[in-house]
């Protein structure tokens, strides 16, 4: 079993404390400052991106998980190597068959509008969140039940083990949601997603659309004498360009996940009040991808997969598309995965006479205007990088008779195209891998998981019985040796068969001012609460 608050031990809080030790046993993490955190301020957090709910419970985009937590809390939060730490619960144990897990949950919460939080609404939110979550149903597959034998326990029943479970808790990820306020809803439609009641360190003020949420100060937050802050303003702000200047001209004082264009981050880190940081993404790391859609006329035939493979110079998009803040990547799983990525390159190289040679073989020959075939590129416009990768892809596959028209359009456009319509030929994305490949990888290869209408799943329309039958045995595996190479056979079969073509994993900085201190001691960074955040007045 695990306890969290240690008597005698209040010299930092938990969370800066672990990540100060961290830091030192690692050389790496930053040091959360020392000096006693001042209260009050404001600090404006800038999104690229306006969310669609401001409670990440039936979406996973980016915006969402940015500031769900704020509110929305999770039973737990993890360290950089993804150790967990207490947030709603101070105790946890796992069974030594991986099939019951017990959550001490932390007494005298109360939601903001003044409801005792007990454990009724663990088991609610849980039982919710694996219907209606993205990842919710691969996630909490084998969760059969969740009792509450009091106020203050939970107890998770696992009809088979999930070992990855465990750091499936964060609050961006796992949000434990007010059951009196959800119970009996349409959970996509509730009012609550626009206007969030939770236990968190900041109560909801407004939401103005089109321009910014504001947080204010939870006065009676669990963890006094947090949050340090007296209000937390998100802007929205779409234009890469309008982001850089917000920064130079201290209007925005945090983002991350590379908030600016990444043709200004050089320019930006010479400028006197602004830091960078890279931890903080531990808990998602991710992969760029070109998706197929299998069922069209052309990408249906493996050679013609194949010929597009041949075409990609993955360390020319690294090194142009991503201007040097990638990692040349040919698996689905990321190298900051490092217990299960396999570094083996692709099978099919960089090499241009083979694609043309696999083009002719598959009965497209050039035409009178050089040109093979023609179909539309759809990409994902949350990513910053999309469009000018898009455009480099267009570029190198013109080089092998492949006419490719770029296709531009917001995010809910996109989503729909790609995930209900099924409307595209190909499609650049970003995949999260979060903290373990069932999670974060499963969803978009497994046969199950093609579902209509559900984002970030299955869109290429992919089936192997052996995959299928690899992902499932990783899922309830617990030997670790065992589990890693059911996940390299994994990546062996599906670079071969290329139902998609990995790029890169990007490396994301975490930008801010100066003023800022102890925004990223967490695996998942500006995810998280930010109770511990403070600011120079």
């Amino acid at each position: 079993m695990i306890i969290s608050d240690v008597a005698g031990q209040r010299a930092l809080p938990v969370s800066r404390r672990t990540a100060l030790l961290g830091s030192l046993a690692a050389g790496l993490a930053p040091l959360p400052s020392l000096a006693a955190p001042r209260r009050g301020g404001t600090l404006t957090i800038a999104l690229s991106s306006e969310p669609t709910s401001l409670v990440a419970a039936t979406t996973v985009v980016t915006p969402a998980l940015s500031v769900s937590n704020k509110v929305t809390e999770g039973l737990l939060r993890y360290a950089f190597d993804l150790t967990p730490q207490p947030e709603l619960a101070t105790e946890w144990s796992v069974s030594p068959d991986g099939l019951r897990y017990i959550f001490k949950l932390r007494p005298g919460v109360k939601w903001h509008d003044g409801r005792d939080f007990t454990s009724a609404d663990v088991a609610f939110s849980l039982q919710l969140l694996k219907q209606i979550h993205p990842r919710g149903r691969s996630t909490f597959a084998n969760l059969s039940e969740v009792l509450t034998p009091d106020p203050l326990t939970a107890e998770l029943r696992l009809s088979r083990p999930a070992p990855y479970l465990l750091k499936a808790f964060a609050g961006a990820e796992t949000p434990i949601l007010p059951k009196h306020i959800y119970e009996g809803t349409d959970p996509a439609t509730n009012p609550n997603n626009a206007a969030p009641v939770g236990t968190g360190p900041f109560v909801f003020k407004e939401w103005v659309r089109g321009s910014h949420v504001i947080y204010e100060r939870n006065p009676n937050y669990w963890d006094q004498p947090k949050p340090y802050l007296d209000q937390l303003v998100i802007r929205f702000i779409p234009d890469a360009g309008a982001r850089s200047a917000a920064f130079e001209t201290g209007q925005a004082d945090l983002g991350y996940r590379t908030p600016v264009g990444l043709a200004d981050v050089e320019r930006l880190r010479r400028h006197a009040d602004l830091r960078f940081e890279t931890n903080g993404n531990s808990y998602s790391f991710n992969v760029t991808k070109l998706e197929f859609n299998l069922d069209n006329e052309y990408f249906r035939h493996l050679k013609v997969r194949q010929a597009v493979a041949h075409a990609i110079d993955r360390a020319q998009i690294a090194r142009i598309a991503f201007f040097g803040n990638a990692e040349p990547c040919a698996s689905p799983i990321a190298p900051g995965l490092r217990d299960f990525h396999d570094p083996t390159p692709s099978p099919y190289g960089f090499d241009i006479a083979r694609a043309e040679r696999l083009l002719d073989e598959a009965g497209l020959p050039r035409g009178a205007n050089r040109i093979r075939f023609r179909v539309p590129l759809d990409f994902n416009p949350v990513l910053d990088e999309a469009r000018r990768l898009s455009d480099m892809l267009r570029a190198s596959l013109s080089r092998i008779g492949i006419a490719v028209d770029v296709r531009a359009q917001d995010t809910g456009s996109f989503v729909k195209r790609v995930y209900t319509d099924r409307d595209f030929a190909f499609t650049t994305n970003g995949l999260s891998n979060l903290f373990d490949p069932t999670v974060g990888v499963q969803r978009t290869y497994w046969s199950k998981n093609f579902i209509r209408g559900v984002p970030f799943s299955n869109c290429t329309h992919y089936a192997n019985p052996e995959v299928d039958r690899l992902l499932e045995g990783a899922a309830v595996e617990n030997d670790a040796a065992q589990r890693a190479g059911m996940f390299r056979e994994f990546q062996r079969i599906v670079a071969n068969e290329i139902p998609d073509i990995n790029l890169a994993s990007p490396t994301f900085l975490t930008i801010y001012n100066k003023r800022v201190h102890d925004h990223s001691l967490t695996a998942n960074g500006i995810e998280a609460g930010l109770a511990d955040c403070y600011v120079d007045g």
